[in-house]
């Protein structure tokens, strides 16, 4: 089976979510809780929050995803279609592709945006926070991933170094779209193509494959 696995904010839809912002709101309550983090010289993003709430005070981790989860609510509310983002899915599925989305989001945010914005009809499977153990870049949606569709040729088409190395973490090519590349190159993230214009996903698909990778 061949497989294209999309993320969500900032490749298929555009929206106002500031995961900098999301993780100092987490990190005030968390240390004004349980008192202060490490100091270090880059901020604690949110997946590593939530590690260390689970290591250190557990009974803190329902309130930290609230205060994730309203960041969410707020900033897909005003989600709209990346240009071309339908154009790459509806066209990814037509060509015989299957097709599922892997986000860090919760699922009650996820697909109501989905259907609002005509997106849910073209995914084979969504993969929220909800199914995964742990946030990307940790590899365990691609468990849910690979448990659902079994062993598949697949690609991931994400904007960001953190679908880079979740990817790669998988053992699964990555496509990045409108990628910052000096995060990339300090991540050490080296995509498999980089696009400008989702809605060129499909031709991509259509020269690249049977692609040099194999099954995974």
């Amino acid at each position: 089976m061949r497989l294209c696995v999309f993320d969500l904010d900032h490749t298929l839809v555009r929206s106002p979510l500031d995961l900098a912002a999301m993780a100092l709101d987490m990190r005030a309550l968390l240390e004004a809780r349980h008192g202060p983090l490490p100091p270090r010289d880059e901020r604690y993003r949110v997946g590593e929050l939530i590690a260390h709430c689970r290591r250190q005070a557990p009974a803190l981790e329902a309130t930290l995803w609230t205060i994730a989860l309203d960041h969410e609510r707020r900033a897909l509310a005003e989600a709209t279609l990346e240009p071309g983002a339908l154009d790459a899915v509806a066209g990814a599925r037509a060509a015989g592709f299957g097709t599922a989305l892997w986000t860090n989001n919760a699922r009650e945010i996820t697909l109501p945006v989905l259907e609002r914005l005509g997106l849910r009809p073209h995914l084979d499977l969504v993969v929220t926070r909800d199914e995964m153990r742990a946030l990307k870049p940790d590899p365990d949606g691609w468990r849910v991933i690979a448990e659902h569709f079994g062993a598949c040729q697949a690609v991931v088409i994400g904007d960001s170094w953190v679908d880079g190395l979740a990817a790669a973490a998988a053992g699964v090519p990555f496509v990045a779209y409108r990628p910052n590349p000096a995060d990339l190159a300090r991540w050490k993230v080296t995509p498999l193509a980089a696009l400008t214009d989702l809605a060129r996903l499909p031709a991509w698909l259509a020269v690249q494959w049977p692609p040099l990778w194999g099954s995974v």
